[in-house]
């Protein structure tokens, strides 16, 4: 099994006692066809963090791309508590990692059903919309408990924040040509009038993957007790710039990742501007 398969499985174990039967399909068929990008860029992030400051992750955990990641811990569902994997870094790991995925997902599906309201059209389909939103709902609430007390959690808000109000600013286009981002950016923050542009719909979508692309490098670091280096979170920001919204299979575009065993991909010399989402 790949590291995608390991995601994958994690993140359907982490939503495995949703029910009814039709809506825990409805998220397993989410999950069967998503790419698990985020998910093994979380673990991907946490063995490259880890040579230095660890001595590698448990054997169990290889991050080459041809290994697998057993999921150890119990991920998710009421009564448990997804943090408490205690001194095992690999399954704190996957944890992070199915949380990543989750919430990306779920996100994912609501920017899709925004853009195409399935409640326009006929009773089946409207029906099904209902059941969609639901699913979404639920993959995004998970996600969170995965994250839940740890230090990514904070990210993992700022990520569902910022996506709303990037999803109103993007409605608001239509109505109201031209549209300048001079009320409030990405990150929240007022926007100096003067440096209004014209707001760019394709682009206000994809600080979707930007946002994931990251929350996963932090994730990952934070799974070990880290905090990434600037060279992983340039990574993340690299991979936005080349995925856009359409993410491809995890290794497709990961192979920078691998690199020699005496040397570690985290290497704080490469310099990152500090994102607007960033604490």
């Amino acid at each position: 099994m790949d590291q995608a398969d390991s995601c994958r499985r994690a993140a359907a174990e982490a939503v495995a006692d949703v029910e009814p039967p039709r809506l825990h399909d409805r998220i397993d068929a989410v999950l069967d066809g998503a790419s698990m990008l985020p998910g093994v860029l979380t673990l991907e992030s946490a063995a490259a963090a880890a040579p230095e400051t660890t001595g590698g992750l448990d054997p169990t955990l290889d991050h080459g791309h041809d290994g697998a990641v057993e999921p150890d811990a119990r991920t998710g569902g009421p009564g448990d508590d997804p943090t408490d994997s205690g001194d095992d870094p690999t399954a704190a790991v996957v944890t992070h990692a199915a949380g990543v995925q989750l919430i990306y997902e779920g996100l994912r599906l609501t920017r899709s059903l925004s853009h195409d309201p399935p409640w326009t059209g006929l009773d089946d389909a409207a029906e099904d919309g209902d059941l969609a939103i639901l699913a979404a709902d639920i993959l995004v609430a998970r996600g969170f408990y995965l994250l839940a007390r740890t230090d990514a959690a904070g990210k993992a808000v700022r990520t569902v924040q910022a996506f709303g109000r990037d999803q109103t600013r993007r409605d608001a286009v239509p109505r109201d040509e031209p549209r300048h981002d001079e009320e409030f950016g990405h990150d929240g923050s007022t926007a100096d009038a003067d440096a209004a542009s014209p707001v760019d719909s394709a682009s206000i979508d994809a600080n979707l993957e930007r946002d994931v692309l990251e929350l996963a490098v932090l994730a990952g670091a934070a799974a070990i007790g880290e905090t990434p280096s600037p060279r992983l979170l340039g990574i993340a920001d690299q991979l936005a710039d080349t995925v856009g919204t359409s993410l491809p299979p995890a290794g497709e575009c990961l192979t920078r990742f691998e690199t020699s065993p005496d040397r570690s991909l985290d290497d704080p010399t490469t310099d990152r501007a500090t994102s607007a989402t960033d604490p």
